[in-house]
């Protein structure tokens, strides 16, 4: 059984209009984002690159409705995301954006498998009944199907990050955005995670990366430079 199909969510594309955040600091106000402007096409793999404190953690969680701008528009396909209320954002995001976390945030307490249903059982668009082998499949999907039944602090960095993955992609999502996934990875177990967002782009959902490592973000279809809380213009632009 598929997931009921919304019309204002199915390939959305991203469109970021004058953005802006500003975050007030002991020292005065603090610029993360100034005037940003971005479309990302449905299926797309972007991969923002930037040092750290360069905006692109900012830009990921504005995309994501985890934060709200101080200035411009946030669209995400019919939808204006920066003008939704604290309960209809929720609503949109657990159908709309799977987020792969830097530190994985998975619950220490439950499994794997009840890890990935948890967005499920919040949102509930799959019948109580096909959640846990939904998450079965994700997992296995995700090349971790043999530690469905343990708990996160029994797994190692690239388990967790795999089962991060499969709980991102729980509700079907048509975008997926990752902080820096691979950040807290040997080289190896990195690589193997850049092909699966790889895969995911190539399904037809957008993914939307942040990284300071350029040779992460050559896996990326495009990629985005951000500096200052600006974009960069490519050689092309």
């Amino acid at each position: 059984m598929s997931a009921p199909t919304d019309p204002n969510t199915s390939r959305p594309h991203i469109v970021l209009r004058k953005v802006g955040k500003v975050y007030d600091s002991g020292g005065g106000p603090c610029h993360a984002l100034r005037g940003v402007d971005l479309t990302i096409a449905p299926g797309e793999f972007v991969a923002v690159v930037g040092e750290s404190g360069s905006g692109k953690s900012t830009l990921l969680n504005l995309i994501a409705g985890i934060d709200r701008p101080t200035a411009g528009e946030v669209l995400v396909g019919a939808t204006a995301v920066h003008t939704l209320a604290e309960g209809p954002l929720s609503t949109w995001r657990g159908r709309t954006v799977g987020v792969v976390f830097q530190f994985f945030q998975l619950l220490p307490t439950l499994t794997a498998v009840e890890n990935v249903m948890l967005p499920m059982d919040f949102c509930g668009i799959w019948p109580g009944r096909e959640r846990a082998a939904r998450a079965r499949g994700l997992l296995e999907r995700a090349g971790v199907a043999d530690q469905a039944d343990k708990l996160p602090d029994t797994l190692s960095g690239g388990q967790r990050q795999r089962v991060a993955i499969a709980r991102a992609l729980a509700n079907d999502p048509p975008i997926v955005v990752a902080d820096e996934p691979t950040g807290n990875l040997d080289s190896r177990t990195g690589e193997a995670m850049l092909e699966l967002f790889a895969g995911l782009s190539d399904s037809g959902k957008t993914v939307v990366m942040v990284t300071h490592a350029q040779a992460a973000a050559n896996h990326a279809s495009r990629g985005v430079t951000i500096h200052d809380g600006e974009i960069v213009p490519s050689p092309s632009q």
